[in-house]
C-alpha cells in the first residue's frame, strides 16, 4: 500500500470531487478573476499556509516573518500579532498561516491583489487560502483546481492516500470506514412498555422513572408542552412525539425542578435521547461505562466515504481510470493482470517505472504463495492462520535477503 500511495502521488490524475472533470493547475490571473467575482465590499485576508500539520515551536519562522514586515499570523485558527510572544507546544502538530494582505473587494484593486497573490504563493510554495470574512475560506493552488466548481485540492502527496493521516483520512469517520452510532432498537428494545415502566434502558435514562430526577422533570415538561403522557406504550406515540423524544426539539420547554440547591423553572431545548446519550458517552472518563454505552451502538458504514476510509479529494485521483480504493479491493489475481496490462503515458512510465516494478514483484509473490483470491483491502483480523503465515512468507521473499537458510 505504501508503494501504491507513492504511485498515486506521482502519476495519479486528479479529478474534481464534485463534477468529476480532470483538474489542472491555476494561474495567478484565474485566481484574481475568482476573488474579484466575490460580492463588492466583501472583506478578505490573503493567507500563506507556511506550516501544515508539522510539530515544533517554529520560533525562527515567526522571527523571519516579523523581519520581512508581516504583522499578523494565524496559528491553528487563532489570530496573533507577530509582536506578541507566541509559544507553541513542540510535541503537537500545528498549522501556521501568515497574513499577507487584507482587502475589501472593489474596482481598481486588481494590481495590488495580483502582487499580493504572487507574494503569498511564493511564501507558501504555490498555495494560498483566501479567508472570506463572514464566509467560507477559498483554497487556491498553482497546482490543482477545478474552474467550474471553484474547488482547489491540495498538492497530492503520499500521505493524501493514508487513512491513518488527517491529510488523507475521511473527516467524518477519521479513516475507520465505519461509525458506531446509538441504535434506537437497542436503547428501547421492548416498545410495548411505557416510559413509566422503564422502556428506555440506556445508562442515564433509567432514572426517568424516578419522579425526583432531572431527566424525569424534562420528560414531564415535554409531555405537558406537546400533550402526551408517559404511561402509554412507547410504540403508540405519533411520529411527531416519537421524533421529539428520539431526536429532540429546537423549542424550549419550561422544566420545573426541585434539587438540593432549591427549586426553579429552567428553559431547556431538549436535544433528544440519542444526542443526549452521545454526549454522555463522549464525556465519561470511565472505560467500563464506555463499554456499557457501546452495547447500545451499531457499527454502520460511514455515509461520507461509504467505507472507503479516504476523503473525496484522495478518492478522485485515478491511475488508468481506477482510484486507490478500487485497486486495493480487486482480487490479487485480477490486480496482477491489471498491473501487467496498464496503459500509461510515456511520462507516467518514466516516473512510475521503479515503483511499478516493486508493486508487480510483491503482487507476484502473493500469487506464488497461493493468495491470489485475497484483496489488499482485506482486514488482517479476517485472515486464517495459514493465510497470515503465507503473507509473512511473501513479505520475506520480497525483502531480497539471500543466504539466510
Amino acid at each position: 500500500y505504501d508503494y501504491f500511495r507513492l504511485l498515486y502521488a506521482r502519476v495519479g490524475i486528479p479529478h474534481c470531487p464534485k463534477c468529476g472533470r480532470e483538474i489542472k493547475k491555476q494561474t495567478v490571473d484565474q485566481m484574481v478573476d475568482v476573488i474579484m467575482g466575490l460580492p463588492e465590499r466583501t472583506k478578505i485576508q490573503l493567507l500563506a499556509p507556511v506550516v501544515r500539520g508539522r510539530k515544533g515551536e517554529h520560533v525562527k519562522l515567526f522571527e523571519q516573518a516579523k523581519k520581512s514586515g508581516y504583522v499578523r499570523v494565524m496559528v491553528d485558527g487563532s489570530m496573533y500579532e507577530l509582536t506578541d510572544e507566541i509559544k507553541l507546544d513542540k510535541n503537537k502538530k500545528h498549522n501556521i498561516e501568515i497574513v499577507v494582505d487584507r482587502l475589501s473587494i472593489r474596482e481598481g484593486i486588481e494590481k495590488r491583489l495580483t502582487d499580493s497573490i504572487e507574494t503569498t504563493l511564493k511564501l507558501a510554495d504555490g498555495i494560498m487560502t483566501v479567508d472570506v470574512i463572514g464566509g467560507k475560506p477559498i483554497n487556491f493552488s498553482q497546482s490543482f483546481a477545478c474552474p467550474d466548481c471553484e474547488i482547489s485540492i491540495d498538492e497530492i502527496e503520499p500521505r493524501s492516500f493514508s487513512f491513518n493521516n488527517p491529510f488523507g483520512a475521511c473527516p467524518t469517520c477519521f479513516g475507520l470506514g465505519y461509525k458506531m452510532e446509538f441504535d434506537e432498537q437497542l436503547m428501547i428494545p421492548d416498545q410495548s412498555l411505557s416510559i413509566d415502566q422503564g422502556a428506555i434502558i440506556v445508562p442515564g435514562w433509567q432514572s426517568c422513572t424516578d419522579e425526583g430526577s432531572f431527566t424525569r422533570a424534562i420528560l414531564n415538561a415535554l409531555a405537558e408542552e406537546f400533550h402526551f403522557t408517559l404511561d402509554v406504550p412507547f410504540e403508540s406515540y405519533s411520529k411527531e412525539i416519537h421524533d421529539i423524544l428520539i431526536n429532540g426539539t429546537n423549542k424550549s420547554v419550561k422544566v420545573r425542578y426541585k434539587g438540593q440547591r432549591g427549586e426553579g423553572v429552567y428553559p431547556i431545548a431538549f436535544e433528544g435521547i440519542i444526542k443526549n446519550t452521545e454526549k454522555r458517552y463522549r464525556e465519561t472518563g470511565s472505560d467500563i461505562m464506555k463499554q456499557e454505552y457501546e452495547t447500545f451502538m451499531r457499527i454502520t458504514p460511514c455515509k461520507e466515504c461509504n467505507g472507503m476510509r479516504l476523503k473525496k479529494e484522495s478518492l478522485s485521483v485515478t491511475v488508468c481510470g481506477k482510484n486507490i480504493y478500487e485497486i486495493t479491493s480487486m482480487p490479487i489475481c485480477d490486480l496482477n493482470e491489471f498491473l501487467q496490462n496498464m496503459e500509461l503515458t510515456a511520462q507516467q512510465q518514466i516516473i512510475g517505472k521503479q515503483v511499478l516494478k516493486e508493486i508487480r514483484a510483491r503482487v507476484g509473490f502473493l500469487v506464488d504463495v497461493g493468495l491470489d483470491y485475497l484483496s489488499l483491502s482485506r482486514a488482517t483480523g479476517t485472515l486464517s492462520g495459514g493465510e497470515a503465515q503465507r503473507i509473512r512468507l511473501a513479505t520475506q521473499i520480497g525483502s531480497g535477503l539471500v543466504g539466510v537458510c
